[in-house]
């Protein structure tokens, strides 16, 4: 049985315990029981349509668009479940504890929608309540779907560096972090997403990793698309997680089965690089020069506190940085190596650029206040933030994986100011 079978019927057996659960309760709902032929046909196509759409994914290659629909729509009925079964697990908890104190049952008096003031047991109007909070994240969720994937924001950010030479002053760097190029699907969308990076004329781009999902032929499409971007001093990458197969599974397919190994993938993703005229920093560092002064740029491969696979060696990349170099800017794929490594140990590292994260791609994000459910899982998940003298800044990313849905949290391009004083935005 192939690897990744074990983890889908575990997805199944997940779908299959809320369905039951879920199906236990809403059957005893007067409108259930007043057409129960007609709400049992939809409730199961419903839940098996879900099923197949797992099993499409894993047994066929669809273009991107078909394979986005088929996990966008399994998930998404997963989640309303999920909310759902949340106020099942209230009105059962409610039962109980009325049960224990052996009170009279009482009910919650709501009139019906018609206003002939019929009442509604409290039991009920959990569950309709239950029905009507469950569908709301889900037409947010649509909307992310739809709307949100290729909505690309520019960011604009003051990096004050007190030691900045002077001829490095006003420059900008722009960054982009996770094309996740084998999640893409909209070219033309791509295509303005690039011209608008473009309009911004930054002196200097940054990419700070995930090129790809798994293989590096996720990039023939775009390969025209991203070979359009420039910028005088040069463009700078780093790889990802992602970009070194490391997910890579031995999927069955029915056609079009890739005949490749781990190692020449890798091999394809750095040539991709070089194709696209990016200079890819593999623990290595490179100085940039203006008018005989310099600062220094550091990039590193893959490194995260959580990552079993991990390929970076800042020791390595800053073993031929110059110790007078005035700055020194790091790109570095994963936050967590900035807290992990970089904060104790290279105080001379000034701004680290990453990404990672996605920011969720759900949340909230406001000047004075964000949320995600991913900083539960990295404590800096998206934005600047400051430590004493030394910055990092997160990248919400260009492209997205898995989940094809962006709420809240939309694909950003990120343009840097390079100044030597001012306020730090």
């Amino acid at each position: 049985m192939i690897p990744q079978l074990y983890t889908y019927l575990k997805i199944i057996v997940v779908f299959l315990l809320f369905d039951v659960l879920i199906y236990l309760r809403l059957r005893k709902l007067a409108v259930w029981k007043s057409q129960p032929l007609f709400a049992n046909i939809i409730w199961w196509l419903l839940s098996i349509f879900s099923y197949a759409c797992i099993f499409l994914n894993l047994f066929f290659e669809w273009s991107n668009f078909i394979a986005a629909c088929f996990m966008f729509f399994p998930i998404s009925i997963l989640l309303g479940k999920a909310i759902l079964l949340l106020f099942i697990a209230v009105d059962v908890l409610l039962a109980f504890i009325k049960n224990i104190l052996r009170r009279p049952a009482e009910s919650t008096a709501v009139a019906d929608s018609n206003g002939n003031g019929a009442r509604m047991g409290r039991s009920d109007f959990i569950i309709k309540s239950g029905l009507l909070v469950s569908s709301i994240p889900l037409l947010g969720l649509t909307r992310g779907f739809m709307t949100n994937l290729y909505n690309y924001q520019v960011k604009h950010v003051n990096l004050i560096l007190p030691n900045l030479p002077k001829s490095f002053e006003n420059i900008t760097i722009a960054q982009i972090s996770d094309i996740h190029a084998g999640s893409l699907y909209n070219l033309d969308a791509i295509k303005k997403g690039v011209a608008l990076l473009l309009a911004q004329k930054p002196d200097i781009i940054f990419f700070t990793g995930d090129l790809v999902n798994d293989f590096a032929d996720e990039m023939d499409d775009y390969l025209p698309i991203f070979n359009k971007l420039t910028a005088p001093l040069g463009i700078f990458s780093i790889l990802g997680n992602h970009d070194y197969g490391d997910y890579h599974f031995n999927r069955f397919h029915f056609n079009n089965e890739r005949k490749l190994t781990k190692e020449q993938n890798l091999v394809d993703v750095k040539d991709i690089h070089r194709k696209l005229g990016w200079q890819l920093l593999l623990n290595e560092s490179k100085e940039l020069n203006l008018n005989n002064e310099k600062i220094t740029l550091i990039g590193v491969e893959n490194w995260g506190v959580n990552n079993p696979h991990n390929y970076g060696n800042l020791d390595l990349a800053m073993s031929k940085v110059d110790p007078s170099s005035a700055v020194n800017l790091l790109l570095s794929h994963d936050p967590s190596h900035w807290r992990a490594e970089i904060l104790p140990k290279f105080p001379m590292i000034d701004v680290t650029f990453s990404g990672h994260t996605h920011g969720g791609q759900f949340g909230f994000r406001h000047p004075d206040y964000q949320w995600s459910p991913i900083q539960y899982a990295y404590r800096e998940w998206a934005g600047l933030y400051r430590e004493k003298h030394q910055s990092l800044y997160v990248n919400v990313g260009f492209g997205y994986l898995d989940y094809p849905s962006r709420l809240g949290i939309l694909p950003e391009i990120t343009i840097f100011h390079l100044k030597k004083e001012g306020v730090i935005t």
